[in-house]
């Protein structure tokens, strides 16, 4: 008889939960790793309101926004192979105070009221330098573990405090634009990314970090690997469909007349987000990696869809629970499906492509949707996030042969043959 144990369902327990963060080398770095990770979404979305507040457009703010993670998708690549080669904290320490330095090139441009290329630029630069502690975190959980649920639970805490920070941070960056300086958001979510990357990167357990066999071997890295193209491709298209709803929600809170509530409809995400992202880790569904990516993004598009339909902005609310209960179960997929594509020796740089391929469909999705919102309203944005979410779960679909189950046992047969 054929045994096969598939990790890849990642099936937890709270008390795995419990074991994974009360591991005494992690403290330290798991509480770096928050604070350089809780802003991660709130510079990008405080770079847009931020703009927006000193232009009047937000066509040129979702530009900026843009190019932020345009460069962010970069670094997150780099970063993620330096990682790999050289251990994290040179690396970290490096981008940390070279992201103070374009924080403040950014900030005087649109201060000045420089050319929207320009502003861009400044934008790239900032996400470029943004450090990659969340690649470096999720690879630290791998060398301080063993297979099994405990790691397993450790993954989906990266997954799902990941998306709280993602969630919570337009909400953050809402509040924060309402301040006598718009600014103000984007100044303290570099000065929070700062402090938490030093903090992570001069940890004992971090500082311990050697480089794995095996890393920077093909140029490619990881995409070397077919299955590792596909988790990407299910990344960006979870990214676009995002990246619509993150400008079509504010210009539809401004359009009803109440601009600051676009950040908090963002966050209204997280409500249901993180509660269905728990329940989801301790059952999986569906079992099989390679349909469960396709299911979860073309079940996300499908539900967004409905953001289209509400006239008022608490029915845009309720629908948006809906919407966003698939948010962290996706997430929680791409950093398991991680465990089965990447080669060895490349985790960091292999999550900082998930990471890549998600700011940039966060990239295409906010400058499509500030042209489709100023040319046909926030509704179509929405019912184009749909679409094009569909249109890429269609693709992950036909890929979906490219993730193997991992075989953990073999056959009886086989095991004789061995001992022999």
């Amino acid at each position: 008889m054929l045994v096969l144990v598939s990790h890849s369902e990642g099936r937890t327990s709270l008390a795995d939960y419990r074991s994974a963060l009360t591991t005494r080398a992690a403290r330290r770095p798991a509480f770096a790793s928050v604070l350089a990770r809780l802003p991660i979404a709130m510079i990008g979305i405080s770079a847009l309101l931020y703009v927006q507040r000193e232009t009047g457009s937000f066509a040129a703010a979702g530009l900026v926004s843009a190019g932020s993670l345009v460069g962010v998708s970069v670094g997150a690549v780099i970063q993620g192979r330096l990682i790999d080669r050289f251990g994290p904290t040179r690396p970290l320490l490096v981008v940390a105070v070279t992201l103070a330095l374009s924080m403040t090139a950014l900030v005087t441009a649109i201060e000045s009221h420089a050319p929207t290329t320009l502003l861009v630029a400044f934008g790239f630069l900032t996400g470029l330098s943004e450090p990659m502690v969340g690649s470096a975190s999720r690879a630290l959980w791998a060398r301080l573990l063993p297979p099994g649920g405990a790691r397993n639970a450790a993954f989906s805490y990266e997954a799902i405090s990941m998306e709280v920070f993602f969630i919570l941070g337009p909400g953050v960056a809402g509040l924060l634009v309402l301040a006598p300086w718009a600014g103000t958001g984007l100044v303290l979510g570099v000065a929070l990314q700062f402090t938490g990357a030093v903090m992570f990167a001069l940890s004992p357990a971090v500082r311990a970090w050697r480089a794995s066999p095996g890393s920077g071997g093909s140029l490619l890295g990881a995409l070397a690997s077919p299955g590792m193209r596909t988790l990407a491709l299910a990344a960006l298209g979870f990214g676009v469909v995002i990246g619509f709803v993150e400008v079509a929600v504010p210009a539809s809170a401004t359009e009803a007349g109440s601009p600051s509530f676009g950040g908090l409809l963002l966050s209204a995400w997280s409500l249901s987000s993180v509660a269905f992202g728990v329940a989801y880790s301790l059952r999986p569904w569906p079992r099989r990696m390679g349909l469960r990516l396709p299911a979860l993004l073309g079940a996300f598009g499908a539900l967004v869809a409905l953001l289209a339909w509400p006239s008022s902005l608490w029915g845009l609310a309720l629908m948006m629970l809906l919407a966003g209960a698939l948010i962290t179960p996706q997430s929680t997929a791409h950093s398991s499906a991680i465990e089965l594509v990447a080669p060895a020796g490349t985790a960091a740089e292999a999550f900082g492509w998930v990471l890549t391929a998600v700011t940039l469909g966060l990239a295409a999705g906010q400058s499509i949707s500030g042209y489709v919102v100023e040319h046909a309203g926030p509704s179509m944005a929405f019912l184009a996030a749909s679409v094009a979410g569909l249109v890429l779960a269609v693709a992950v679909w036909l890929l979906r042969g490219t993730v193997r189950e991992p075989r953990l046992a073999a056959t009886a047969s086989e095991l004789v043959g061995a001992g022999r």
